[in-house]
């Protein structure tokens, strides 16, 4: 069943489970590809995933505006290349959403 059939919840439980840790280094592929995608620790990872798949463009207008989601700033990948930063990812294909939890509490 595609991810276009779910319900939300089912959706969101199916993007939970494909949510992962993983090292910086390892995107840099994507990253230079411009497929990576930040979300800010403030909004919930699997939300912005689901909105994302649901092709809700008025919600990440919004997000993007708000600077709340976006691309990954050239100084922010050097920070995190150099640290090799682990973040939270889920692939909504063609886009790798990352978030750096490093800071804050999980949700």
């Amino acid at each position: 069943m595609s991810s276009s059939h779910l319900s939300p919840d089912d959706l969101k439980t199916k993007l939970n489970l494909e949510t992962s840790r993983i090292n910086w280094h390892d995107l840099q592929v994507y990253y230079a590809r411009g497929h990576v995608v930040k979300v800010s620790p403030a909004l919930d990872l699997l939300e912005v995933a689901a909105e994302l798949a649901a092709d809700n463009t008025a919600r990440f207008e919004h997000w993007m505006a708000g600077g709340q989601v976006g691309d990954v700033a050239p100084e922010l990948a050097r920070q995190w290349y150099e640290g090799n930063t682990e973040l939270w990812a889920v692939v909504i294909a063609p886009w790798v959403l990352v978030q750096d939890r490093s800071d804050h509490a999980l949700h």
